[in-house]
């Protein structure tokens, strides 16, 4: 089966250039999203989860332009992905990929690879700064609950009962949990 699908970002742009490509292109039915921005994740647009339903294995999803079913190389390469899992083909009309031959495939590789690339460049880049943040002596991760200063006052509270562990984590804000940890790490410091 060659399902179709068209979208457009407003109401006043029209779909009849990319239907009627479609049309050309041989599909079984003509799936269709209206005022639905390019932004917004392809999964989560009525038009083409109804597309992905009714395609099966063996299947082919056409599409006037890529930009049709995402903006970024990342979400065209979790959808080719996707696709390709569940045994779907895919046509974009204008851009030359076609994962029925193994040109498009080839493209839907390099697609694949380059991604990927641009995935380990940003782990590494990542990786990098918090290197460099850690050697300035710059503190990583959440905000520290507590205060030495609270965590002492708690302690001395405690100890001389007049309050209970949960007593004071209510008191100061936080979970039992929480203060019980803060307290055993101000001991060992």
């Amino acid at each position: 089966m060659k399902i179709g699908y068209a979208r457009v970002s407003t109401e006043e742009q029209n779909l009849d250039l990319q239907i009627e490509a479609l049309t050309e292109a041989g599909c079984d039915r003509i799936i269709t999203d209206q005022a639905q921005s390019g932004a917004t994740a392809a999964e989560s647009r009525e038009g083409f989860a109804e597309a992905m339903e009714l395609l099966g294995n063996g299947d082919l999803l056409i599409v006037w332009k890529l930009d049709r079913v995402g903006r970024s190389i990342a979400d065209l390469i979790h959808l080719l992905k996707l696709f390709g899992d569940r045994g779907i083909e895919f046509r974009s009309l204008t851009d030359g990929i076609d994962t029925t031959t193994a040109g498009g495939r080839l493209v839907f590789h390099i697609m694949g690879a380059l991604a990927e690339f641009e995935r380990d460049l940003i782990q590494e880049r990542t990786k990098a700064g918090l290197q460099a943040a850690k050697k300035r002596g710059k503190r990583l991760g959440r905000p520290a609950a507590l205060t030495p200063a609270q965590i002492a006052h708690a302690k001395k509270a405690i100890e001389a009962k007049r309050e209970t562990v949960s007593g004071m984590a209510e008191i100061l804000g936080v979970n039992r949990s929480t203060l019980q940890r803060a307290m055993n790490r101000y001991a060992l410091s």
